[in-house]
């Protein structure tokens, strides 16, 4: 461990309810180009991104050991950035110290054991996904970073995102609320209140998480209505795992849609939904992605629009009533987290909140 990171430890606070240990998707890929740097905020974490010359993507924490300076304000060869106050140069990928100009033939501080902080960067599925460690753990092997699953060589693949102003626990337990679709997501083309029905589906457990068994979708997903096309049974699965991400599939023969969404704390009162899609269906239809997409950013916005809203009620801390079984997923949820950090703290097994599948009913 360097010296920064452990600067980086004592700063961190353990009681934000912020959970480390884990991959984040950062920055999108393609707004990094060539030799720019980026900066972004994980976890009240500044960082900087970057490519090296051997197009691997990293992660620096945007301040400089010396003195603090972002080191987003300096320069970077393709290899090293160089900070824009004292012209200390770093490592891209592992933040080590290659040069201090300012030390003479006299001095004898050993520069490459200076480091600035840094943290694992990977790019997968049009993001940068940066590991976030554990201060209490950070000797534990950091796992691969997650990958959106996809069922062919040849696919469309597409992005949304929204800022949320609130902690990442309401985003999540937003995402996996199943009764607000009539009200925030009501439209003519998809969803009406008059047509709010009585729903029933079977959760189980699942390492970190859970999900719904197998099942066929609501006749009002846009996904459905895709596949459906193709006369074939369409099964679909849906599963939550910690810290993070919902996953959903879509199956129709040998069509199939993916998304992969993700509420990542920027901050402790902040919040970034994002959605990642992947489907093989109409793939040569030139309007299929525009369409999707703009269907998919207003209903994101839709999301968007309710949680700011929210937001006003919130600042106030109110008490809160979460009722089964529509809100039985939002207590798992936090069942699960709680359960993960105790297994973290004492190092024994984790007890999983769900024993056994479990059907749940709500009107939606």
């Amino acid at each position: 461990m360097t010296e920064s990171s452990t600067r980086e430890t004592a700063n961190t606070s353990i009681n934000d309810g912020l959970m480390r240990g884990f991959w984040y998707p950062a920055l999108r890929s393609n707004r990094l180009q060539g030799r720019e740097l980026r900066t972004a905020m994980l976890l009240g974490i500044p960082l900087v991104l970057g490519r090296n010359s051997k197009g691997e993507g990293f992660a620096l924490r945007d301040a400089c050991p010396h003195r603090g300076m972002p080191l987003s304000e300096g320069s970077f060869d393709g290899n090293a950035v160089e900070c824009a106050y004292h012209g200390r140069v770093f490592e891209g990928k592992t933040g080590q110290c290659q040069a201090i100009a300012s030390l003479t033939a006299r001095d004898k501080l050993k520069v490459d054991r200076v480091f600035a902080t840094n943290f694992p960067c990977e790019e997968r599925d049009g993001y940068f996904w940066v590991f976030i460690p554990d201060p209490g753990h950070r000797d534990e092997e950091v796992p691969k970073a997650p990958r959106l699953p996809t069922f062919s060589d040849s696919y469309c693949l597409e992005h949304l995102e929204a800022e949320l102003p609130c902690h990442v626990d309401h985003g999540i337990i937003g995402l996996m609320d199943p009764a607000h679709g009539p009200f925030v997501h009501q439209s003519w083309r998809w969803r009406k209140r008059s047509r709010i029905n009585e729903k029933e589906k079977i959760f189980e457990p699942i390492p970190n998480g859970f999900r719904i068994k197998t099942h066929s979708p609501s006749a009002n997903s846009a996904a459905y209505k895709l596949l459906g096309v193709y006369g074939e049974p369409i099964p679909t699965t849906i599963q939550f795992v910690l810290p993070n991400m919902r996953f959903e599939e879509i199956h129709g023969g040998k069509y199939w849609f993916s998304s992969r969404t993700t509420v990542t704390p920027i901050t402790a009162a902040r919040c970034r939904i994002a959605v990642c899609a992947a489907w093989n269906a109409f793939r040569h239809v030139a309007v299929m992605t525009p369409l999707l997409r703009f269907f998919g950013n207003k209903f994101v916005a839709q999301d968007q629009r309710t949680m700011e809203k929210q937001a006003l009620g919130l600042q106030y801390n109110p008490p809160l009533m979460l009722i089964d079984d529509a809100d039985r997923p939002a207590k798992w949820y936090f069942q699960l987290k709680a359960a993960y950090l105790k297994s973290k703290s004492t190092g024994q097994p984790m007890e999983h909140p769900i024993e056994c599948p479990t059907a749940l009913r709500w009107r939606s």
